[in-house]
């Protein structure tokens, strides 16, 4: 489970989400997700406003895992409820990746993937994204990483976005740990930034 908050803005304007990611391995290489957020934006001169978020619900499935190649292959294909209050009219979306991750001896991890989203409506438009992440194991408490991600343009007439970001986990015990990330997007021929904070917790 994580208690998470994040979001992207520029200057003044942002828009964040907080809530909580739910994750159970309901079998051997089957992960269930739900992720319930409270959506949260500020526009300068308008002030804040709140409500529900859009709900996510997943299945990933690993359907490659070599523990002695230290590779892994799942999909994770993830459906996007139209439940924001802020946003009437929308309607499902529907995300379908592919990731993959490499490990190598002395904590080093390489991850990454992409995948396709079916983003009906009007002004809508389907489109791709990927992205690739390095993290390393600093000791036992401390995860250090780097990552860059690209997505295609979700809105006619809109652009693509790229992020880049640096980010950490810090293990507070055996079931807990602070997870954090940020840095510059990209999108609209103009630069912005953006944030993730999380607690998790495991049993």
């Amino acid at each position: 489970m994580y208690a998470f908050s994040a979001g992207e803005g520029r200057r003044s304007t942002i828009d964040a989400d907080a809530g909580l990611d739910l994750n159970y391995g309901a079998a051997k290489g089957v992960q269930l997700t739900a992720t319930l957020p409270l959506s949260f934006s500020h526009v300068p001169g308008e002030g804040w406003r709140g409500g529900s978020g859009d709900v996510e619900l997943g299945v990933k499935y690993r359907f490659l895992h070599d523990e002695k190649a230290g590779v892994a292959i799942a999909i994770f294909p993830r459906v996007i409820l139209p439940t924001a209050a802020h946003s009437p009219g929308e309607r499902t979306r529907l995300l379908l990746p592919v990731w993959a991750e490499k490990d190598f001896a002395g904590g080093t991890s390489l991850f990454g993937g992409g995948g396709f989203t079916l983003n009906p409506g009007s002004g809508n438009r389907d489109f791709w994204q990927a992205g690739i992440a390095v993290t390393q194991d600093m000791g036992r408490t401390l995860s250090l990483g780097a990552e860059i991600t690209r997505q295609g343009a979700d809105q006619q007439g809109g652009t693509a976005q790229t992020r880049a970001g640096l980010g950490s986990i810090l293990r507070l015990s055996e079931h807990a740990s602070i997870l954090l990330s940020g840095g510059p997007t990209w999108a609209d021929h103009r630069t912005g930034y953006h944030f993730y904070l999380a607690l998790g917790l495991t049993r």
